[in-house]
């Protein structure tokens, strides 16, 4: 298709409507090949994906074997993931083949590692293209959360040795595989990543001059094994599109681009969106019962547990409650607040770790929090007190409570600030902190806090 018609079709403001489904079933119930064909060349892939992700999956095997492979390859990457696994069961290994010939490695690759290592095998043994082979194989050994994982073997590279005219021609042959063009890349003899290649420098350039005269010796690249999240970080804090990919002799592998990072970043902020809500594992809305009972139950003991401990807390403060018996109308208020409070400090200082900005000491950090939670303490103090005043509470009472309350508050936030520092320096995922862990322990903590401190004031 001419790249302005495909420019045209990513440029559709599409929207999914029950009409636009129902034509669609209607002409598949009709066996109306044609104009199924015509209807759905209209959308770009991404917006077929989202139809067939409505249909049953007998209708979406059907589409995806009726259109072209070139087509079909790139939907399937746009798929729900639950839905292209249960689509690549019912194509067969000649099928999936001639959909990986059409993909860039590092999706095909990805594809492939949703298989099993039997069917993977019977796939590959059914790829035509004998370097493009060897490319998805070679991918699918490094570790799936490394950039090794993560990126294409696809890219623009250039040897230092070449003239501008040559290297003009060999771009031209090398670009056609290349989706899009971030960058050029300069390579000495050993294959070894020397540099990076300005468009404009060469295009500016004589014919016969060298790359090695006019290539920028800057570039930005990662090693072959680190981490996704790193990748992620790097390509973040300098606004790149693409970055090369190097092994530990600085042998030029491969690129990661933007659009993958992206995928990254989505599934990083899924999953900690999730730890925060107290789901342990990365669970969809249509999962199971057994998969969401599985993720949702174990901080549900904790915060059983949690619960308990809180009434035991109560239970050895007895005698204060009856003796003052408003001071057990305030311990859900104290409880709530001593958890809000945590969990506002924990997300702040998670964000922060996420984004590499939490720098410097901890304990310049934890001052910090300290004359924060000191001064919002205070104010909702003062509210309190107000409070008491109102409903003609006894001041000492409504002293007590406030003291209690504004010390629950600082605790808190401390709380709040130190444990997500420490779970991130000790190699374990902090957005752990920002659930029901942070909330269990200050509700917990919050409670005993107020008695005791209520309690002396009083003169218990």
């Amino acid at each position: 298709m001419p790249r302005h018609l495909l420019e045209e079709k990513e440029n559709i403001q599409f929207k999914l409507n029950d009409a636009l489904i129902q034509q669609v079933e209607q002409l598949l119930e009709t066996n109306d090949d044609k104009a199924l064909h015509k209807l759905l060349d209209d959308f770009h892939y991404a917006d077929i994906a989202e139809i067939l992700d409505e249909l049953d999956l007998d209708q979406a095997v059907y589409i995806i074997k009726l259109l072209d492979s070139d087509t079909t390859s790139d939907i399937l990457m746009e798929l729900d993931e639950d839905n292209r696994e249960k689509v690549l069961r019912n194509l067969s290994s000649k099928e999936i083949a001639e959909e990986i010939e059409e993909l860039d490695t590092d999706d095909a690759a990805d594809i492939l590692a949703e298989l099993s290592d039997e069917r993977q095998e019977e796939v590959i043994s059914n790829i035509i293209d004998e370097e493009h082979k060897a490319e998805i194989t070679e991918l699918l050994a490094y570790d799936e959360d490394s950039a090794g994982g993560l990126m294409a073997k696809e890219l623009v590279k250039v040897y230092e040795t070449w003239t501008v005219a040559g290297c003009l021609r060999r771009i031209r042959g090398q670009a056609k595989d290349v989706t899009r063009v971030h960058s050029i890349y300069v390579v000495d003899k050993q294959e070894k990543l020397i540099g990076r290649l300005s468009l404009k420098d060469l295009i500016v350039a004589k014919s016969e001059q060298k790359i090695a005269d006019i290539f920028i010796s800057s570039v930005d690249s990662v090693n072959v094994s680190e981490n996704v999240e790193e990748v992620a970080k790097i390509m973040t804090k300098y606004d790149l599109e693409a970055i090369p990919v190097v092994d530990d002799n600085q042998i030029l592998l491969g690129r990661i681009t933007i659009d993958d990072i992206v995928d990254v970043l989505k599934e990083e902020a899924d999953k900690d969106y999730q730890l925060a809500a107290g789901i342990t594992q990365d669970v969809e809305a249509d999962d199971s019962i057994l998969e969401l009972t599985k993720a949702r139950l174990p901080w549900l003991v904790l915060g059983l547990f949690g619960g308990l401990g809180s009434v035991f807390i109560m239970k050895d403060y007895e005698h204060i409650m009856e003796t003052v018996p408003s001071l057990f109308f305030y311990t859900p208020l104290i409880a709530a607040m001593a958890g809000n409070v945590g969990v506002q400090s924990s997300a702040i200082i998670v964000q922060g770790l996420a984004n590499d900005n939490v720098k410097g000491s901890l304990i310049n950090r934890l001052l910090k929090e300290v004359g924060l939670s000191l001064i919002n303490g205070f104010a909702l103090a003062l509210l309190v007190m107000l409070f008491g005043f109102v409903i003609g509470q006894n001041v000492t009472e409504s002293l007590a409570i406030a003291i209690s309350m504004m010390t629950v508050i600082v605790v808190a936030a401390l709380v709040g600030t130190f444990v997500p520092i420490i779970l991130d320096k000790r190699g374990i995922d902090p957005a752990i902190a920002t659930g029901p862990f942070i909330t269990t322990s200050n509700d917990i903590l919050g409670i005993y806090l107020f008695f005791v401190i209520a309690g002396a004031i009083i003169g218990f």
